[in-house]
């Protein structure tokens, strides 16, 4: 595996338990099997990164390890945050249409 965050190739919280960890990476290897929903990429420090099947089972493998574990808490919690998504752009249309439906203040 690279250097990524396991926590972010399995899409879980730091503070996820073990069960959780579990139940999420045999959620992702399923889908990955199937190639249902959008978890081919997530989103890294370094921005989007393919998921693998061989990906997920070694985040999942580190966080198995209570040393390793521990060592991805302290790089998570020392890495920079994700960039955030860009905001969404405002659809054109009818700015006052529920005012003048009579549904806003008047």
């Amino acid at each position: 595996m690279s250097d990524d965050d396991p926590f972010a190739v399995l899409g879980v919280a730091v503070t996820a338990t073990t069960r959780e960890i579990e139940r999420e990476a045999q959620k992702l290897l399923g889908m990955l099997a199937l190639g249902v929903g959008d978890v081919g990429t997530y989103l890294s420090a370094a921005g989007p990164r393919p998921r693998t099947p061989e990906a997920v089972r070694a985040a999942a493998a580190q966080l198995r390890d209570p040393r390793q574990r521990l060592l991805a808490e302290l790089m998570a919690g020392a890495a920079p945050p994700p960039p955030a998504p860009p905001a969404p752009v405002a659809a054109p249309g009818w700015p006052d249409a529920l005012r003048r439906a009579g549904w806003g203040p008047r």
